[in-house]
């Protein structure tokens, strides 16, 4: 079945800007949208989502109350919920493979919502903006047909992405919202920044660098957070990024680079160093298991210990 706005169809679309002329109420909702206050969001209820990642719960989770990711330039933030049942999926969207990775998103949702008679799936749409390269333009119409070929009855209901999320800064185009927080129980979508990305942020960081794939990090029925285990060999060629200036390594290591986030050089040196640190991935999953994470009596993320 296609998409859905307002009850009606989406016909198949060109581009952002055919998008958004045919349904001028997506443009005033992403105006209303970034311009909502951002949230500094207290690691103690959230799960953060990297990139290539997405989790999945419902309302009755006791140890998630946010699920949230940022950090996002061409990338898009894709939230998908179920009104019945209340069951929310985020994930974080760079284009490596769309059409595969949307239908992840809607089974992680669809299988919480399965004793549910009652309520639709609605979609929400955040990220990219008016890049020199059309990368964001790109990914926005791959997930939008992604999701109109899914079997499911789908609303889109938050459309603030790519020339809606655009803002000229000095001469230079970026994201207006590079973040969103979704709250597990009402289900409302707001921008956000999270200064806490764990748990296990560089060897999640490591997995996408080296080509991981879209993958869940959450077990909502245990309360568990999950990665790995990864694969990568070893290569001492990246070595050489270690000793390069700023703005070498945001020319030929982002897809953005002017509208890269402060923290974006020293993000990418500390995942290169963790991967010249674990050259062999093999010593991070002991018997070829994942990682573990449960939430302590506190609210921090805290390794379980396989016997």
């Amino acid at each position: 079945m296609p998409l859905f706005i307002q009850n009606k169809p989406l016909d198949p679309i060109r581009s952002t800007a055919d998008l958004f002329d045919k349904n001028p109420h997506l443009q005033e909702k992403a105006k209303a949208f970034r311009s909502k206050p951002l949230v500094d969001v207290d690691p103690k209820c959230l799960l953060y989502v990297h990139q290539r990642e997405f989790a999945a719960t419902t309302p009755a989770d006791k140890c998630v109350s946010v699920i949230g990711s940022d950090d996002a330039t061409t990338c898009h933030l894709v939230v998908l919920r179920h009104t019945g049942s209340g069951a929310v999926c985020l994930g974080h969207c760079d284009g490596s493979s769309t059409w595969s990775e949307v239908p992840l998103l809607v089974k992680a949702v669809t299988s919480l919502s399965d004793a549910c008679k009652e309520g639709r799936l609605e979609l929400h749409l955040v990220g990219g903006f008016n890049d020199d390269s059309t990368t964001s333009h790109n990914l926005s119409l791959d997930i939008l047909a992604a999701f109109q070929v899914q079997k499911e009855d789908i609303h889109l209901e938050t459309c603030c992405i790519t020339e809606m999320n655009d803002v000229v800064v000095n001469g230079t185009h970026r994201p207006v919202v590079y973040g969103i927080g979704v709250d597990v129980k009402t289900g409302d979508v707001y921008p956000a920044s999270f200064p806490h990305k764990g748990p296990a942020e560089e060897l999640r960081s490591a997995r996408t660098f080296t080509g991981g794939e879209m993958v869940n990090i959450y077990d909502s029925s245990r309360g568990l957070f999950q990665i790995g285990p990864c694969t990568w060999s070893q290569n001492l060629d990246i070595a050489f990024w270690l000793s390069q200036n700023d703005d070498t390594i945001l020319k030929y290591l982002s897809t953005s680079p002017r509208a890269e986030p402060p923290h974006f050089v020293q993000h990418m040196k500390s995942t290169i160093q963790f991967l010249l640190d674990h050259p062999n991935s093999e010593s991070l999953f002991p018997g070829g298991q994942p990682q573990f994470y449960h939430r302590t009596e506190t609210g921090d993320w805290e390794r379980v210990v396989q016997s």
